[in-house]
């Protein structure tokens, strides 16, 4: 198992419309995580930081490619296009990425 944290900022006058799209997320979008071995997805906010975190299970090898196909899932770009009207992306985070990929320092069970 992989434990994957993110974060970036939203748009401080959007905020309660992120909550609302959370409340009552697309069925495709859940099943698209599921089935690509992510689960106990959260979404934690902090004045506009949003901090993401899920669990992967899955072969970590196959882990990159698996989020790829998450990108290809029914109405998922739609999705996205809706939440990064939203959201900011910190200018600290790597090419290519939205979410801030964030290091693990300590787990304790």
């Amino acid at each position: 198992m992989k434990r994957v944290a993110g974060v970036l900022r939203i748009k401080k006058d959007r905020i309660e419309e992120y909550k609302e799209y959370h409340q009552n997320v697309w069925p495709e979008i859940l099943q698209a995580h599921r089935e690509a071995g992510q689960t106990n997805f959260s979404i934690f906010l902090k004045d506009d930081l949003l901090f993401s975190y899920c669990e992967y299970l899955g072969p970590e090898e196959d882990h990159e490619e698996r989020m790829k196909k998450v990108l290809q899932a029914p109405r998922m770009r739609e999705w996205l296009d809706i939440m990064e009207d939203i959201q900011v992306p910190l200018e600290a985070r790597a090419p290519g990425e939205w979410w801030a990929t964030m290091e693990e320092i300590f787990h304790g069970d």
